[in-house]
């Protein structure tokens, strides 16, 4: 900080004196400042900002008290660093391959669209002649959800999150027994 001053300090003199001599060491500190700030913010970003979006990311967009947040017992156990808890894996449902859903946005006037490719987690075998039955009815449902989406809804990671639990609850109407327990997009694209 004093060094700054005293840099400061002889600017203004070479400033009253005529500054011409003192015009390249001008040039060099305000180099050597940006530069400084630059670092300083990069490093606040890796270190602040960085970690925000993983924990987003991490714990969903409801957040860690939000319905549908799924963070592994072994990443939870890592995390607290104790030993006793015994990494748990969450039993793998049956998994349903949608076909290709092609809709127009919303709001776009026909000239955005969206092609997204999906695969349902269901909570096991028995839900899947369930899923059977009403797969039509399902299929119109996320079609219908898909069409009302605009641009700006689908296009940012929080909006897809958004996305994924909407089609959950939806395809969860018609399944009685089980349920879907996750939505994964395997293709999405936005034209």
């Amino acid at each position: 900080m004093a060094e700054e001053q005293d840099i400061l300090a002889e600017l203004e003199e070479g400033e009253a004196e005529g500054g011409k001599g003192k015009s390249p060491l001008k040039l060099i500190i305000m180099v050597v400042l940006v530069l400084a700030l630059g670092g300083g913010g990069y490093f606040a970003y890796l270190n602040f900002f960085q970690q925000a979006a993983e924990e987003v990311t991490e714990e969903g967009p409801a957040g860690p008290a939000g319905e549908g947040n799924k963070v592994d017992s072994q990443s939870q156990a890592v995390a607290s660093g104790s030993p006793a808890a015994a990494p748990q894996q969450e039993a793998i449902g049956v998994m349903v391959p949608l076909k290709p859903f092609i809709v127009n946005l919303a709001g776009s006037g026909g000239k955005r669209f969206l092609k997204v490719t999906m695969t349902l987690e269901l909570n096991g075998p028995g839900t899947r002649p369930e899923y059977n039955d009403n797969t039509e009815r399902i299929i119109d449902s996320v079609l219908v959800l898909l069409s009302s989406k605009t641009f700006e809804e689908v296009y940012s990671v929080q909006g897809k999150f958004k996305l994924k639990d909407e089609i959950t609850t939806r395809v969860n109407r018609f399944l009685l027994v089980g349920h879907v327990k996750d939505v994964y997009f395997t293709e999405f694209v936005i034209q």
